[in-house]
């Protein structure tokens, strides 16, 4: 067997539906940012242990739960409140060799469904995660849409993750993403302050997808104009314009998140007092 865990801060209305989905496991982990709803009683009725702490950033908590929570198995799968497992990711995870060590993480393909229930199969940006996973191996990095870093060989387990964005609507989609902004926005700031470089050769070969989408981000902040790429990208790319109106609408989405981080690095860049070169007033940006 392994262990689930599951983060969660007020998602009383997704919760059941993602515990229910993995009611075959006997170690239900909720990890709680101490929410101010039933999530915690719904998560104890379930026979879910509870461990909560204050939420702080995605990699610092996401780092946390790994390192301190007694979970009983080798094996940790991790979701999220408003992700299923699907009938074929189930039986995947109850056929794994949990004594098996060819591999330290295991690849998992999400399915990213949208507010009519469209499976958004050619505007997800990224549908591969690594989410079953040794805790000793794993760590996180950055603030938000966080990097899994494993320590050893990566391989992938058939079934798909199914992950409903829209289901608290679009009103909370777009809060959410305001609050991603911001830390986007931050830790743009913090690259350029370290002076840290990304590489396009592993931008573009790297054979791991988590590196190659490490330094494709990087890079990415760089480009001027990135609304706009973004959305080029996910319509001509990705061919978002094959999932119909709901793809064309989800790139728009996602390119207008794109102009909030923009829009929220040129505020802090103003208040920190950096002139719009990106120099610091009276002293060179290093």
């Amino acid at each position: 067997m392994i262990s689930v865990l599951i983060l969660t801060k007020n998602e009383e209305q997704d919760l059941p539906a993602c515990l229910e989905s993995v009611s075959w496991c006997d170690d239900v982990h909720v990890f709680d940012s101490y929410s101010s709803d039933n999530t915690v009683a719904i998560a104890t009725n379930a026979s879910a242990k509870v461990t909560q702490r204050q939420f702080d950033n995605w990699a610092a908590h996401q780092n946390w739960g790994v390192a301190h929570i007694p979970f009983k198995y080798d094996w940790v799968f991790y979701l999220d409140a408003d992700e299923r497992v699907s009938p074929g990711l189930k039986e995947a995870l109850l056929r794994f060799d949990t004594n098996s060590r060819e591999a330290v993480a295991y690849e998992i393909q999400r399915r990213d469904f949208a507010w009519n229930g469209t499976w958004l199969k050619n505007s997800q940006i990224s549908p591969f995660y690594l989410r079953l996973f040794l805790p000793g191996k794993m760590r996180y990095e950055r603030l938000v849409n966080p990097i899994s870093i494993p320590d050893g060989a990566v391989k992938r387990l058939p079934g798909y993750l199914d992950h409903y964005p829209f289901s608290k609507g679009f009103r909370a989609w777009w809060s959410r993403h305001l609050s991603y902004a911001d830390m986007e926005a931050s830790m743009r700031l913090n690259d350029r302050d370290s002076n840290r470089s990304f590489s396009l050769k592993k931008a573009l070969w790297s054979k791991d997808f988590t590196e190659r989408r490490y330094h494709q981000k990087g890079l990415f902040y760089k480009m001027p104009g990135r609304p706009f790429i973004k959305w080029l990208y996910m319509i001509v790319g990705r061919r978002a314009f094959m999932d119909g109106m709901t793809g064309i609408t989800y790139a728009t989405l996602q390119a207008i998140y794109e102009y909030f981080i923009v829009l929220k690095t040129r505020e802090l860049i103003t208040k920190n007092g950096y002139g719009t070169t990106g120099n610091k007033k009276a002293t060179a940006w290093k």
